[in-house]
């Protein structure tokens, strides 16, 4: 038998950290020795690291020959969080505090300009010492860097410079184009510098790998070469197996992840609010962090009773609940260039089949799938018209008991073991 090509994959995110960033390379690493390559897997020690959120249920995918190297990391925001307590901590978004705050806006000027491009930059001296030693002892000619953080990017780049292995890059988000880069107040020095880096890695790596076609557009914009991929995200069919659809008591919009201000939902509780002065009873769950001034929206409109909020939970318990629903929300952030934004938990809803609710930019990369998948519809952030026609009829569909019926063959491109395939035909022809 043929021997597996070893690949070096270096990701600061890895269980028991939780997430959707988590779950891509996790699950790459879970089928890539199904294309005979050996992942070996770089991350930071959880006793070191600055999570977001815990969910130690997505290491039942690690499998135990999976070789796992960590390291320690000096990690800034766990130093913050002793002085000023893990909920004052801003975080990817910033909904978790007021950012108008004058405590919050000297962390996020501090976040900003002290730590580039990011705070989790602390990892990055362990990191490179134990990738050369790993790239030694097992010969390694491939390594893989994933990010957020893009802070993980300048180990591939430090790595290309001094023993020039081929080096893949992986962006899951912008860098200096990501919706809240202004909220990080850097100066005008920072920002250049943070540009000059970010530059500086699109212009070294050998491949750029992103997910979905308007990323790859912003950064072609920056490097105009021919060495950007997309592999958007996925699911893993093997999540779905046991679980079967539930009709809920009520008419259930199930919304999964962090709401934060910039996702601009107002046509939607306008719709709500008139479909509920029909007589309609329904629940809008939120499974995940939302922001103070959107439930604040929901008050306003009469709708809090109908809103039902669900802490984090973990990937399979967030999959239940998906099953238990009558339609899913999906929310693209309101802002210029947010076209690219492909989260991942389109892709769980896609496997899911129930309906979705789309708002944010109709010729964007989430409506365009959707509509490959002939999963439900995106609406314009305005679009009340066409979005409660939509809803309408969702409802009447739930209440007849109709099977939304969806293109399987279409979601089924965005299976996990699909993308893995895609995956592996760049790592062998990278070489």
């Amino acid at each position: 038998m043929k021997q597996k090509r070893k690949v070096l994959i270096i990701t600061y995110y890895w269980p028991p950290s939780g997430g959707a960033g988590v779950q891509r390379w996790l699950k790459f690493a879970k089928y890539l020795p199904e294309f005979n390559i050996e992942p070996i897997i770089l991350t930071v020690d959880s006793k070191y690291a600055s999570y977001l959120q815990i969910d130690t249920s997505l290491e039942k995918d690690i499998s135990p020959d999976l070789k796992v190297f960590k390291t320690k990391s000096f990690e800034p925001l766990n130093l913050l969080s002793l002085f000023f307590g893990k909920k004052n901590v801003p975080y990817g978004g910033f909904t978790n505090v007021n950012k108008k705050s004058i405590l919050q806006i000297v962390l996020r000027f501090i976040r900003g300009n002290f730590f580039i491009p990011d705070a989790r930059v602390g990892w990055n001296k362990h990191a490179y010492k134990k990738a050369k030693e790993i790239i030694s002892e097992y010969n390694i000619d491939t390594v893989i860097t994933t990010s957020p953080p893009h802070s993980t990017q300048l180990i591939g780049l430090k790595l290309k410079k001094k023993l020039n292995i081929n080096w893949i890059a992986d962006f899951r988000d912008p860098w200096t184009d990501i919706y809240y880069y202004k909220d990080l107040l850097h100066t005008r020095l920072v920002k250049r510098i943070d540009e000059k880096k970010e530059k500086e890695v699109l212009g070294k790596a050998d491949k750029i790998i992103v997910v979905g076609k308007s990323l790859k557009e912003i950064f072609y914009s920056k490097i105009n070469q021919e060495k950007f991929v997309v592999i958007t995200n996925g699911y893993d069919e093997e999540d779905f197996e046991e679980h079967k659809h539930i009709r809920p008591e009520k008419f259930t919009i199930t919304y999964t992840g962090t709401l934060s201000d910039q996702y601009n939902i107002a046509a939607f509780i306008e719709v709500c609010e008139a479909i509920k002065s029909k007589g309609v009873d329904f629940i809008i769950r939120f499974i995940g962090n939302v922001a103070e001034s959107k439930l604040n929206e929901f008050k306003n409109a009469g709708l809090l009773e109908n809103v039902e909020i669900v802490n984090y939970v973990s990937h399979q318990e967030s999959v239940k609940y998906l099953y238990n629903s009558s339609a899913l929300l999906l929310v693209i952030p309101d802002f210029n260039g947010n076209k690219g934004i492909l989260t991942g938990k389109l892709f769980e809803y896609l496997a899911s089949g129930i309906p979705i609710v789309g708002i944010g930019p109709t010729d964007g990369d989430a409506s365009e799938i959707i509509d490959e998948c002939e999963v439900g519809k995106m609406f314009d952030y305005s679009n009340k018209t066409e979005l409660s026609e939509y809803l309408e009829s969702l409802i009447k569909h739930w209440e007849d008991n109709k099977i939304n019926e969806p293109d399987d063959e279409e979601i089924e491109k965005y299976s996990r073991k699909n993308l893995t395939k895609l995956l592996t035909e760049i790592i062998n022809k990278s070489i």
